[in-house]
């Protein structure tokens, strides 16, 4: 039996759905949330690489930086426990608040959780853009990490729960494409500014109460979800929003699935200790591998330093900054590709060639750093920092279209109903913690490690491309709801899941007497296999 995939076909549910343009038009308005995730994103490294900022709050790093004695190594121009403070201390603050989140999601719902997130973010933009001393930009960076963590717990979940199945890869990626528009705004911002030398830097920073703003208009018009309103005793409503976005008039199949799995989720207990029970150890599993390695491909460090980046490497302040936003213009336009291939190629295969790309640019990274600083060589030359910033456009395309959107599109759709709104909480507490690690400790790791840097993210991008493969079935096409079917024949993970009823069908057949109980379920329907054994054509009628 080949590794990762299900020992028979499994039949699946028939939605009645279509794809309408309610449905895009509030899975857009709810994925500008990743507009606040991205800005902050793209506006620190430039922030960060303005004299008049070092100046202000860093002037130990502006003296290195300034240095023309050669005393200071191009590798540790930048490496300041303080500066990498502020850069971790927003994802510190999005690690505390995704646990609050937790809460306000399953209790309020996604849409009060969104618009909490839009009202911190705008706070937050007016502290960091206004402050005067370092703990008023430390404190302001707090409450951008507040709106991020709110954001990053509510829209995916809201995005994967409004989509039609055959189109929730696509619809929840929208959320990481806005993630990458906004580091490319933040980007063109930053070459705008850099040269307003008294204040440039603070209409950068203050530039994020625009997608903050976006996020809590749009907020206040939005629907909750189906899932979420049944999940808090809110049938007639819920029936109305799943039948306007799915643009039917029979949702009966669905709606059935969404009421035996709220049943579930009501009798499941606490919240925090049944997803640490035997039969969710895949989902648990998931929820934090998977936003740990995307932290550990290295992205992370090259989007918040790409100016300090290049500029440690060389290239003067304007040359990194537009260095920078090539790389941001190849990250939106490799996020298309995820939108349009995921729901047809499958999220396996994505996360697969993706790991591959990246971890065979990260060793022809270091290998050119490597060429260029032997023997004590000077700056880059110029047909090595072309290189350079092709090998970095290679990473990070094969990151947009893999493990970018994927890190949270499948630990958002992999958890059932009872276990949604924690599951997602420990992912995007586990993106936090590593996102706030690699962020302050990666100018250490650079002035020390030099090129090795980016050989140790080679080496953890190997490992998580094996893990994708032995472990994580292709969810592509599968309801919400009945994804839990996929870890009951999976090679590994169906030992966890023995006398597991947790899905719906399994809820419905068991109340069947087994005499009573038909040859075929009444609702399933055949299917010729694919990467998880399922044709995907094959799941609803549009």
């Amino acid at each position: 039996m080949a590794v990762g995939v299900p020992a028979s076909p499994t039949p699946f549910r028939i939605y009645n759905a279509k794809t309408t343009p309610y449905v895009v038009l509030v899975c857009l308005i709810a994925a500008s949330g990743g507009l606040l995730f991205g800005y902050d994103i793209g506006i620190t490294g430039g922030v960060t690489a303005m004299p008049a900022f070092q100046q202000r709050f860093f002037p130990d790093v502006y003296r290195q930086t300034h240095d023309t004695s050669g005393a200071v190594s191009m590798y540790c121009q930048y490496d300041n426990q303080l500066l990498q403070l502020f850069t971790s201390s927003l994802f510190i603050a999005g690690l505390l608040s995704s646990l609050v989140a937790s809460y306000t999601t399953s209790r309020w719902g996604r849409r009060a959780t969104m618009l909490m997130a839009g009202v911190a973010f705008c706070v937050g933009a007016a502290l960091t853009a206004g402050a005067v001393h370092l703990s008023m930009l430390v404190v302001g960076r707090i409450s951008l990490g507040v709106g991020v963590g709110f954001a990053n717990q509510a829209v995916p979940l809201y995005l994967s729960e409004m989509a039609p199945p055959q189109m929730r890869g696509g619809l929840n990626i929208m959320f990481q494409m806005a993630t990458t528009i906004g580091i490319l705004a933040a980007q063109l911002v930053n070459f705008g500014t850099h040269r307003l030398s008294d204040y440039g830097w603070r209409i950068s920073l203050a530039g994020a109460g625009v997608p903050a703003l976006i996020l809590t208009l749009g907020a206040l018009f939005l629907p909750d979800t189906p899932n979420s309103l049944l999940a808090r005793g809110y049938a007639s409503s819920a029936e109305a929003v799943l039948r306007r976005v799915r643009g039917v008039e029979d949702i009966s199949v669905e709606l059935t699935d969404i009421q035996e799995a709220a049943k579930i989720a009501a009798n499941a207990g606490s919240r925090w200790t049944t997803i640490f029970k035997r039969q969710y150890r895949a989902e648990l599993t998931m929820a934090i591998a998977i936003p740990l390695f995307q932290q550990f491909t290295g992205i992370n460090s090259i989007m918040f330093y790409a100016p300090v980046l290049f500029s440690s490497l060389g290239s003067g302040e304007t040359t990194a900054l537009m260095q920078t936003i090539i790389t941001g213009a190849v990250n939106v336009l490799a996020t298309v590709v995820a939108i349009v291939v995921v729901d047809r190629g499958g999220r396996r295969m994505l996360f697969i060639q993706g790991g591959i790309q990246m971890g065979l640019a990260e060793i022809c990274m270091a290998g050119l750093i490597a060429w260029n600083f032997r023997a004590g060589a000077g700056p880059l030359t110029n047909p090595m920092a072309i290189g350079i910033i092709f090998l970095v456009c290679v990473f990070t395309s094969g990151f947009a279209w893999s493990w970018g959107p994927l890190g949270w599109l499948v630990p958002s759709e992999i958890q059932p109903l009872e276990t949604r709104s924690t599951g997602q909480a420990i992912t995007v507490s586990t993106n936090f913690v590593f996102t706030a690690v690699i962020g302050q400790a990666f100018l250490t790791m650079l002035c020390n490690m030099q090129y090795g840097i980016f050989l140790f993210f080679a080496g953890c991008v190997a490992i998580m491309t094996v893990f994708v493969i032995c472990f994580l079935p292709e969810t592509k096409g599968v309801p919400l709801e009945e994804i839990v079917d996929l870890w009951k024949q999976h090679w590994f993970w169906k030992r966890f899941t023995d006398g597991d009823d947790r899905s719906p069908k399994d809820a419905e057949l068991a109340a069947v007497k087994p005499s009573e109980a038909p040859a075929t379920p009444e609702k399933a329907v055949p299917a010729p296999a694919n990467g998880n054994g399922v044709s995907s054509d094959c799941y609803y009628t549009i």
